[in-house]
């Protein structure tokens, strides 16, 4: 654990999957948090819910960076944003996905025609390819990935849970260093080679989970619509 902490610093540019919190690593994010780390560039599809996954970096205040294509069911989020504390870059999640892949596969970025002719085309270098114009999105990566896998080997090879595969192997690529939350750690041989989808040549670190901590806002619901065990930041509220 010791040589994982040394990883998280301050000012990182810090790439997290999952979509919604479904895929995100809840006890590194904690860690982080219990680490005091600030400044975060984060990268990341979306953030959860202020009480839920890489939500919780930015209701802490642990970010001032942000590059997602969706903040929507986070206001903690929004409210910062339009504070101006918090600097956030959108994306079309398509675009953002690539964005990601091509960092991990060592490209140098992509061609996208979303946005030519608005404001998104202010400052992009541009290229014609067969007559069609294009943009130019360079690709992503982040000196820290963490990433949350149902299963890892004690290589690095790693599967997921329906769903929650979603962005984590894009990620899981992308990062200089890749710290993954398993739910189970097995021993080599173990996981069927057919359900491998990140292989551990991606992988540098695996650390076990201590399970998912939050609730959805509907099993916080009491039936006469209050919260039953609202988060710290909902009891300000």
């Amino acid at each position: 654990m010791e040589q994982v902490i040394s990883h998280f610093k301050d000012d990182m540019t810090l790439m997290c999957g999952g979509f919604g919190g479904v895929g995100a690593p809840p006890s590194l994010v904690n860690l982080i948090l219990d680490l005091g780390i600030k400044n975060i560039e984060l990268i990341s599809n979306d953030v959860g819910f202020p009480w839920i996954g890489p939500g919780k970096l930015i209701t802490d205040k642990r970010v001032r960076k942000l590059i997602a294509s969706h903040i929507g069911s986070n206001p903690e989020a929004g409210k910062q944003m339009h504070e101006g504390t918090l600097e956030v870059v959108f994306y079309p999640q398509g675009t953002l996905a690539e964005k990601i892949r091509a960092g991990g596969m060592g490209l140098g970025g992509i061609l996208v025609d979303v946005g030519l002719g608005t404001l998104v085309e202010k400052g992009k270098q541009k290229v014609n390819v067969e007559e069609k114009e294009y943009m130019i999105e360079p690709a992503l990566i982040a000196d820290v990935s963490i990433v949350y896998a149902k299963q890892a080997d004690v290589y690095g090879n790693l599967t997921f849970d329906k769903s929650a595969r979603n962005t984590n192997p894009l990620v899981a690529t992308a990062g200089n260093i890749t710290i993954v939350e398993a739910e189970d750690i097995v021993e080599a041989g173990q996981l069927d080679p057919e359900c491998i989808v990140t292989p551990g040549a991606f992988v540098d670190y695996v650390v076990p989970s201590k399970g998912v901590d939050w609730k959805w806002i509907w099993e916080l619901k009491r039936a006469d619509g209050l919260l039953n065990e609202p988060p710290k930041k909902l009891q300000k509220e």
